[in-house]
């Protein structure tokens, strides 16, 4: 129950962030949103606690797949925020800010 909180506040957080008007607090959006689904895929796996992974073991093993899925998802979430940060610097050295409604129209 508690990780639904959680990644209900963090999905809340990164929406809000998103429909601002500055690229950088938009990247901050995207960057929240990528550990809600980190957190949203860990808890898929599995959040209690498991046995080693030997032979032999009394308890399950862990499932590696969510973790892959996770470590995928921030490998990703790296790249989109070093290009969205990158827009932003060269917005802000060209217009002088990196706000987005006034390039409208």
């Amino acid at each position: 129950m508690s990780v639904a909180i959680v990644v209900g506040a963090l999905v809340a957080a990164g929406t809000y962030l998103i429909l601002q008007r500055g690229v950088v607090r938009i990247t901050l959006g995207f960057v929240v949103l990528g550990h809600a689904a980190n957190v949203l895929l860990l808890a898929a796996g599995g959040i209690d606690r498991r046995g080693v992974p030997f032979e032999g073991s009394p308890a399950s093993p862990a499932d590696p797949l969510p973790q892959a899925f996770a470590l995928t998802a921030v490998v990703i979430g790296f790249g989109v925020t070093g290009f969205l940060l990158s827009l932003a610097h060269r917005a802000g050295h060209e217009e002088g800010d990196d706000d987005t409604e006034e390039r409208r129209g």
